[in-house]
């Protein structure tokens, strides 16, 4: 059996407790099962030398994390992570940061990682690494000598190439993906984007039927492996005493009105501001629903130091402002805004008293709060999801009502539609997508990468490691 190492940007401290159904539960739960190891930043920053690697050991997996100088941490992750991936792997050129210098700091913590990583990984060694932070590791560690498999998975959506080319430096960013064996992505659409712009933009670029991807002499199989949750344990989560409690408690706020809630981090992918204009144009075209309904949007706090994000905190309470003001009574506010974050036990309770539950983001990965939502609901009398187009869980649950977040007017016609729509209807459509999401869970997920890591052709380091050009 192959030791699994998987490297992220964070490693889960010892204190955490991951949440049911979490990433972290799913990763360490792959890492028992094949005695593993996981790798990365320990989220302190230095002045210079980030010192050694420190280690330790718990239920059987090894954690291995390095500090990071506070000026390289500031480039990769606040700079080039954050303030130009993130946006522009959300479809945002007009929100993205280019700052040469921020990319030089990400190309250099992935160079040390892969140093501080050689020093750990053995004979056998599969190697899965995670998210767009990482994306040279896989080039830096065959420059290296590694000849392990290396997997990496994406958990942001993949940008067109009209879109991603605005980067200077797109191909020496997607040519570091042809250094790993696998690539997963959570959506069709995000690996045909990939595909296209291997055949479009690459030199010599080409993609086999079985998707392996080749280019410049290295080739990579990609595949579609989208990220689950564990629904069943989240439906048990929904009826423990706290979440009843919670729920009780805001079946008892709402004094008899219809719940319409939405999650979220306080992200600009998120379409927080059209979701506000979505409801009032609920509320204008549909005036029964006035005083009737309430509409809950929890937002929690999320990268506070990066502009961008209190620009959208801004242009958010502005919004929910508006409504309030243009509809609310003394009695009545049509929106309550939360800015905080809730365990996954309130949640729980939250998602399982919603009428309707309002996912609508400009662009998601994949958006596990949709799943959440369904395995929460009760089976004889399931609330409904409003969900966008945009979101890699669209492909998966064609149940829901599936909406263009930029169409304030569409959006308001579906959540009538959702407060209206009759029991049978509502049980028929949480029925196929609760069969479907219990199906393609966390566990299958990982399983699914891990098996198809395995089994790659795996490619080989290069015979005279040099630096490429951007």
């Amino acid at each position: 059996m192959n030791r699994l190492v998987v490297v992220s940007n964070r490693v889960p401290a010892e204190s955490a407790k991951p949440a049911a159904g979490g990433l972290a539960v799913a990763m360490e739960a792959a890492l028992r099962d094949n005695g593993g190891l996981w790798f990365g930043w320990s989220g302190e920053t230095v002045e210079g030398d980030p010192g050694p690697v420190q280690t330790s050991e718990r239920d059987g997996i090894v954690y291995a994390t390095t500090d990071l100088d506070i000026e390289a941490y500031r480039g990769f992750y606040e700079g080039y992570a954050n303030q130009t991936l993130w946006p522009m792997f959300h479809y945002r050129v007009d929100l993205a940061v280019f700052h040469r210098p921020d990319y030089e700091k990400y190309l250099g913590v992935n160079r040390l990682f892969a140093e501080r990583l050689m020093e750990l990984i053995e004979d056998g060694d599969l190697i899965w690494v995670q998210d767009y932070h990482l994306i040279p590791l896989g080039e830096e560690l065959r420059r290296l000598g590694c000849d392990k498999r290396l997997g990496f998975f994406l958990h942001t959506p993949f940008p067109t190439p009209e879109i991603l080319s605005v980067l200077y430096n797109h191909r020496r960013l997607v040519r570091s993906l042809l250094s790993y064996d696998l690539i997963g992505f959570q959506s069709p659409t995000d690996l045909q984007s990939f595909q296209d712009y291997v055949t479009r933009v690459l030199v010599e670029g080409q993609v086999a039927p079985d998707g392996t991807a080749s280019a410049h002499g290295e080739s990579v199989k990609a595949g579609v492996f989208p990220i689950g949750t564990e629904p069943r344990d989240f439906a048990e989560l929904a009826i423990t005493r706290d979440a009843l409690r919670y729920g009780q408690r805001l079946k008892e706020s709402l004094r008899g009105r219809d719940l319409i809630l939405s999650v979220d981090r306080l992200d600009y992918s998120k379409g927080l501001p059209q979701r506000v204009a979505g409801l009032d144009s609920m509320l204008e075209r549909y005036p029964e629903h006035r005083r009737r309904v309430t509409f809950m949007q929890i937002a929690s706090p999320s990268r506070s130091e990066v502009p961008q994000y209190k620009d959208i905190r801004h242009e958010l309470d502005a919004a929910v402002g508006q409504i309030n003001g243009r509809f609310g009574r003394f009695d009545w506010v049509p929106v309550r805004y939360i800015n905080r974050t809730y365990s996954h036990s309130v949640l729980a309770g939250l998602y399982r008293f919603a009428h309707v539950c309002l996912v609508t983001p400009l662009r998601d990965g994949m958006n596990l709060v949709a799943k959440e939502f369904v395995a929460a609901q009760d089976p004889a009398d399931p609330g409904v999801l409003v969900l966008s187009k945009f979101a890699g869980a669209a492909h998966q649950m064609e149940g829901a009502l599936i909406i263009n977040p930029y169409d304030r007017q569409a959006m308001g016609n579906a959540v009538h539609r959702a407060l209206t729509m009759a029991q049978e209807e509502r049980i028929e459509r949480w029925r196929f997508m609760m069969d479907r999401i219990s199906r393609e869970t966390l566990t299958w997920w990982r399983e699914s990468f891990i098996a198809a890591l395995a089994s790659a052709r795996g490619n080989q380091p290069p015979a005279d490691p040099v630096s490429g050009a951007p």
